[in-house]
């Protein structure tokens, strides 16, 4: 779903797509969530081409919100309670740089916001180690293919879901139970 003047677009990346594409489904705030990949060189990339590690590509969420409800600088928050953005080009068991942390700002007030909450979360030492989250300039995004969209919540009892996924999502849940989307 493409931005309108009333919504942003923000391109993260923290390991498993899966995993944040399942957080931030339930925000408030954020109107769609897309798996894909960016910052590589293939002009289409595939999963397996991703997964290789030759093209480049980072495993990314593409998140389109709405400001007046969620900032930009929020779900980078979220971003950052989700992932261990302390480890280059891994999440736990998940290692190459297509699993690294990065966040391709789409304008210059996002590199802004990005370098701002980096450098709250170094000075409240949230990890005892640096953050190494990489910050890139707009990067084009190749939509994943239809069986990685809305992966967790299709497939709850697969082994990754049920051991990697849920308890981020559990995390997150906990963590901002207030900025949770009402279930109707």
């Amino acid at each position: 779903m493409p931005a309108n003047a009333s919504t942003e677009t923000a391109l993260l990346g923290g390991g498993c797509f899966w995993c944040l594409d399942a957080v931030f489904r339930e925000l408030a705030g954020v109107e769609s969530v897309e798996s894909g990949y960016a910052g590589g060189h293939a002009v289409r990339p595939s999963y397996e081409d991703v997964c290789s590690g030759d093209t480049g590509h980072a495993e990314v969420v593409r998140i389109t919100f709405d400001p007046t409800v969620v900032s930009y600088r929020d779900l980078l928050r979220v971003f950052f309670t989700i992932h261990d953005p302390t480890t280059p080009d891994r999440q736990g068991n998940d290692v190459g740089t297509q699993y690294r942390s990065v966040i391709f700002a789409q304008n210059d007030e996002q590199r802004d916001d990005a370098k701002a909450v980096v450098a709250e979360l170094e000075a409240a030492h949230v990890w005892p180690n640096p953050i190494v989250t990489q910050l890139a300039g707009a990067a084009t995004f190749h939509p994943a293919e239809g069986y990685h969209q809305d992966y967790f919540e299709r497939n709850p009892r697969q082994p990754y879901c049920t051991y990697v996924v849920a308890p981020k999502v559990a995390k997150f849940r906990k963590a901002y139970a207030e900025r949770l989307k009402r279930r109707t």
